[in-house]
């Protein structure tokens, strides 16, 4: 096979994977994904932080940190807040308490797509046979006469 063939054949094989529909819906499940991290992102920083920081009282939890060197000062003589070496922490820990409320949001989504994909199954599954009908009185009779008729050969 030449260069050009395995060219095309790679380039068509990524068109036809392009044009599959669960790509498609892979891209919007990211798209809307990036949105739904956003809104988690707002209500732990703007909603569950500040209860948090009230509850333990007053301290602005995202600005918990342990300082190792301190910010040092310009030569304008104002601090230069970039130069402080610190572990924020508290960052740290609104950062875990978003990942926990998108996990705990993709199970339930999951769960309530689990349960709907049951139901369908239940509903799709065909009703159990009912059991055969008892042969008939005429029907055992022959059955009878074909096993006399079988025995006499």
């Amino acid at each position: 096979m030449s260069a050009p063939e395995k060219k095309k054949s790679f380039m068509g094989e990524f068109k036809t994977f392009i044009a599959r529909g669960n790509v498609m819906d892979m891209a919007v499940g990211v798209i809307i994904g990036g949105a739904f991290g956003k809104i988690s992102t707002s209500l732990v920083n703007d909603v569950i932080m500040p209860l948090i920081s009230v509850l333990t009282g007053g301290v602005d939890f995202s600005n918990w940190k342990i300082v190792l060197k301190a910010a040092v000062a310009g030569v304008d003589g104002e601090i230069d807040p970039a130069t402080e070496v610190a572990i924020k922490y508290g960052s740290f820990l609104a950062t875990i308490l978003d990942f926990l409320i998108i996990a705990f949001a993709v199970f339930l989504m999951i769960k309530a797509i689990n349960g709907f994909h049951d139901k369908l199954k239940k509903q799709e599954a065909p009703a159990e046979k009912p059991a055969p009908p008892e042969p008939s009185n005429e029907e055992k009779l022959l059955t009878e006469i074909r096993d006399l008729l079988k025995d006499k050969k």
